[in-house]
């Protein structure tokens, strides 16, 4: 068959890392006088800048030295077991498609075996070794493809798991040890074609493999935007959301995933699902595309779908206030979310994590000097302590009249809770940097600093409670397992809603001269995921399940919801052909 690879994506390129997080024009690098560099031009106002203040930050919060010798140097020659061949499949194969539709190359396998969990799998790829491969890659480019690859697996009963951007953290990439058949991984990012836009009324239909970046890029052209931003959109792909159930930054106007998807198309060995229209809404009984959110590719490929569309807003602006404490912040917080104009985004971070953000910025000049002598001078005036107060950010979006009112409702929070308005520009750099916090992580593991976040769901009652018992437990563990230097823990409410917050908490250890430190690191994690659990919170409020949290599912939802879950997979893929076996439907 054809053997043509030009101008076809492979997982494997020239622009994106593979293994680690990101573009290969963008990582974090030590200088020989101690400052950092974040390399490349994609991320405006830090790209290209020296960051002379984030290694003094985290040698300090961490109690340790950062030093231009790595700890862990990373392994040049990746362990790979050798292809697990189910010959009358692969013959099958070669018949029906061309042969630049799969492959059998050591770093298609490699790289389509692993996701993005810090210990479990990234660690391990790049400083250990893996311990389960994919046999075969293959690159789908159609629905047909689909139907076809489906039933060969059925034929020959070898299991295919879908594979979209990688960015997956719980494990759910992470192929199952105990699997005996022919693992075939499934690359979606060749269907990335917009296949119609309904400018009426307001719909997209998507093929699954199109990135959020190259679907935001696309409306833009013709004027209109999804309104889902997850922190990887980038990467991450119209599939990846669905089976994740996913939630984007600006969910306040827009909604999270399950409101802006109107239709779903999943292919599963026991046939199609789908919503004939209208899509309106519906009262049609249990509808079975809800089924497919959170999915995690245990049930079949989602080929396409169809979203929600909004014209691209007349204005958008950002906003940020600065608060006492985070007590303060919560009761701002609290009273936002139950006003009658909330901005598109709204994020507030405790006095740490501000700090964290603060040391990626670059050097200041002589104004950005000036200017927070200016600060620190209102800040005495206020009586903030540098060590207490927070910072609140917001996205704000619609027509000039709505972000003006959006904006006029945060001020007057703020004036009512003696808060100081930080401005625009503040707000901005806060959003920032969190597309470029996600490669912090490459810097600093190769200097024996694991870290790691972990979002939770949590009742407003809740908040303090985990927030503060996490935190207990994580000191506690850091001397059980006799660490080095002191653990670092910061949290933020990254999204609020009516009853409650999503909450992020960032940590971090030093694991130099620890042995199995990916073990260790993975234990402290399973013991702050129980403590949200015990405390009030979630086992996760959008990444998902997969492997790492699939434990905890029992005391989230009733045996009765377990079984009933076994059976609908049971129903649709009998043989376990996705066989994945991520969250509660694993054997």
């Amino acid at each position: 068959m054809n053997n043509n690879n030009k101008n076809k994506f492979f997982g494997v390129n020239d622009l994106l890392w593979g293994h680690k997080w990101g573009f290969k024009d963008s990582s974090f690098k030590i200088n020989d006088d101690g400052t950092v560099t974040f390399t490349g031009n994609r991320y405006k106002g830090i790209s290209g800048e020296k960051l002379p203040y984030l290694i003094p930050f985290v040698a300090k919060v961490l109690d340790t030295d950062i030093k231009i010798e790595p700890y862990f140097k990373e392994v040049e020659q990746k362990h790979i077991t050798e292809r697990n061949i189910n010959q009358s499949f692969l013959d099958d194969i070669k018949s029906n498609f061309d042969s630049n539709q799969y492959s059998f190359s050591d770093n298609e396998r490699i790289l389509h075996s692993h996701g993005q969990n810090s210990p479990d799998e990234v660690f391990k790829v790049l400083y250990d070794k893996l311990e389960k491969f994919a046999d075969l890659v293959f690159y789908i480019e159609s629905e047909k493809d689909v139907e076809l690859l489906i039933d060969l697996a059925k034929k020959h009963n070898v299991c295919l798991v879908p594979f979209g951007g990688g960015t997956n953290v719980t494990n759910a990439l992470q192929l199952p040890n105990k699997e005996q058949r022919m693992i075939v991984s499934i690359d979606t990012r060749r269907m990335d074609k917009i296949e119609s836009i309904d400018k009426e009324n307001l719909l997209v239909t998507v093929q699954s493999g199109i990135t959020g970046k190259e679907l935001e890029e696309q409306l833009h052209e013709h004027g209109y935007t999804s309104g889902h931003e997850p922190d990887s959109i980038e990467l991450s792909t119209v599939g990846g959301w669905i089976s994740t159930n996913a939630a984007g930054m600006k969910k306040n106007r827009y909604g999270n995933i399950e409101d802006i998807v109107q239709n779903v198309t999943m292919i599963t060995p026991n046939g199609t699902i789908n919503q004939i229209e209208p899509l309106v809404r519906s009262s049609i009984g249990i509808k079975t595309q809800n089924l497919l959110f959170g999915s995690e590719g245990n049930l079949g490929i989602i080929t396409k779908a169809t979203l929600r569309i909004h014209k691209l807003p007349e204005c958008s602006d950002y906003e940020s206030v600065v608060l006492k404490d985070w007590d303060t912040g919560l009761k701002f917080m609290y009273e936002l979310a139950h006003s009658s104009s909330i901005p598109a985004s709204a994020r507030m971070l405790d006095s740490l994590h501000y700090q964290f953000g603060s040391a990626l910025k670059p050097e200041k000049n002589n104004f950005s000097k000036f200017m927070s002598k200016i600060q620190k001078l209102i800040f005495n005036l206020k009586d903030f302590d540098p060590n207490k107060f927070v910072a609140a950010v917001f996205k704000l979006e619609g027509s000039y009249s709505e972000v003006k009112y959006q904006r006029n409702n945060i001020k007057r929070l703020a004036k009512k809770y003696n808060g100081l308005i930080g401005g625009s520009k503040e707000g901005k750099v806060g959003y920032n940097i969190t597309m470029v916090i996600a490669y912090i992580r490459e810097f600093f593991v190769p200097q024996g600093i694991l870290g790691e976040t972990l979002e939770t769901a949590v009742p407003w009652s809740n908040i303090n409670q985990v927030k503060d018992e996490a935190n207990k437990l994580l000191i506690k563990l850091h001397k059980k397992y006799n660490l080095p230097g002191k653990p670092f823990f910061c949290s933020r409410v990254s999204k609020i809603y009516h009853t409650g917050i999503c909450m992020y908490n960032t940590m971090g250890i030093n694991v130099r001269g620890i042995k199995n430190p990916e073990k260790v690191f993975s234990d402290i994690e399973h013991s702050l995921r129980q403590c949200f659990i015990k405390n009030g919170g979630s086992i996760s409020h959008h990444h998902g399940v997969g492997k790492l949290r699939k434990d905890f599912m029992p005391e989230t939802i009733s045996d009765g919801s377990i079984q009933m879950i076994k059976n609908i997979k049971k129903s649709q893929d009998p043989n376990n052909i996705f066989g994945i076996n991520n969250n509660i439907v694993s054997k």
